[in-house]
């Protein structure tokens, strides 16, 4: 689960990180207000989207107008609240359609001398907790890493020990601070390192960490992702969800324990299991064409998540076949095409969709799915899946 950056904000300063005095906005008048109450000086107010790249954005119908704005009085933060709420934001993160902006941030700005990227994530290959910092800040880390890797630092943090006051020690000198900013720097890491575990995080970004030309550190901005997984132990983080900002699709699949991501593709994938599912993407790519999902629908595939399954796939206007990969282990293969037949004939399915089963009872789903009158198209193994679901939607798209 993302939150905004306010939100992220809130929660590290509840941990000690220093972050600049601000408020959320809805309304043209009240980032006014809020802008009123700020320190004297230069304001800037921020759209409030779930995408980064919002200050290089790019309002739809008002190309002139980004998604961050400086400004020096109330009346200028009220007009720079009047370009931006309510207008979509396209930024290199959204994707053409863009985000609607419903909210802003605003806060005070600071005098800047240095910028830092700093990070907090989960390292899967590693199964370790890592810490990434760069003396690069305000730039892309991916940027970073191809143009310059040296200036790329990461820091393992042993499971059982934690981290260690010597390791944020260490890593203020290697990103060149002196004298008080070490010991600033290591509170810093410490206190955004407690804040990641105890709250369960998959995810803390600051870019840019800054140092003030008075040698203070604050986080400038905040990016925060948690463990879906971990939310029923965190209530209040679940009330910071944004429905508005994620995708209906994969709203739908949770509902129904279906794990789903929408892709850019043209062939719906349904699959039980992630790993046959990474693998029936992969050799649709490799056939030419592109997956339209990440489907997973788990080892309980009973009629209703089938249909469901079917219903999310097919919402996705992109989707011009279906391919339905399934190894019976604890949920049979006949159980499972029964569910196929069942949800195609409730939902009445017009496109190719090709069927590979395996595991238990095949034959018998096999025989399920010869019987039902349908238009399905058998498969024997994954590579034939791909094969046949390639060519039928081809053969559709000339036909």
């Amino acid at each position: 689960m993302n939150i905004h950056e306010y939100q992220a904000k809130r929660l590290l300063k509840s941990f000690g990180v220093p972050v600049p005095p601000g408020n959320v906005a809805h309304s043209a008048s009240e980032a006014g207000d809020i802008a009123s109450a700020l320190p004297e000086g230069r304001v800037v107010v921020k759209a409030q989207i779930h995408a980064g790249g919002r200050g290089a954005g790019r309002f739809v119908g008002h190309p002139a107008c980004g998604g961050v704005s400086v400004v020096t009085s109330a009346t200028e933060a009220e007009s720079a609240a009047c370009d931006m709420l309510d207008r979509v934001l396209v930024t290199r993160q959204t994707g053409p359609e863009g985000r609607l902006v419903r909210k802003l941030y605003v806060e005070a700005c600071c005098a800047i001398a240095r910028e830092l990227y700093f990070s907090i994530l989960i390292d899967r290959t590693r199964q370790r907790v890592a810490i990434v910092a760069s003396q690069d800040g305000g730039m892309e880390i991916e940027e970073v890493a191809a143009r310059t890797p040296d200036r790329v630092l990461s820091l393992d943090i042993h499971p059982a020990q934690g981290l260690g006051a010597y390791q944020a020690r260490d890593l203020a000198v290697a990103l060149g601070l002196k004298n008080r900013q070490i010991g600033k720097f290591a509170a810093f890491m410490c206190s955004a390192f407690d804040a990641f575990v105890q709250l369960d995080a998959s995810l803390i970004e600051i870019n840019p960490l800054v140092i003030t030309t008075g040698g203070d550190l604050i986080a400038l901005d905040a990016k925060m992702s948690f463990d879906d997984n971990a939310l029923f132990r965190h209530p209040e983080l679940e009330e910071l969800r944004e429905e508005n900002e994620e995708d209906p699709r994969e709203q739908e699949a949770a509902r129904f324990g279906l794990s789903y991501i929408g892709l850019d593709g043209t062939i719906g994938c349904m699959v039980n299991g992630a790993g046959l599912a990474m693998a029936t993407m992969d050799i649709i790519r490799d056939h030419g064409e592109a997956p339209a999902n990440f489907l997973d629908v788990g080892g309980g595939a009973s009629r209703e998540r089938v249909t469901a399954a079917f219903r999310i796939l097919l919402a996705d206007p992109r989707v011009e076949g279906v391919l339905v990969n399934i190894f019976g282990g604890i949920m049979k293969c006949d159980i499972i095409a029964e569910a196929v037949v069942a949800a195609c004939r409730d939902i009445a399915l017009n496109k190719p969709l090709v069927v590979r089963l395996a595991g238990t009872n095949v034959d018998d789903g096999r025989k399920i799915l010869e019987e039902s009158g349908l238009n399905v198209i058998a498969a024997d193994d994954l590579d034939d899946a791909a094969r046949k679901i390639v060519a039928a939607v081809r053969g559709k798209r000339q036909g």
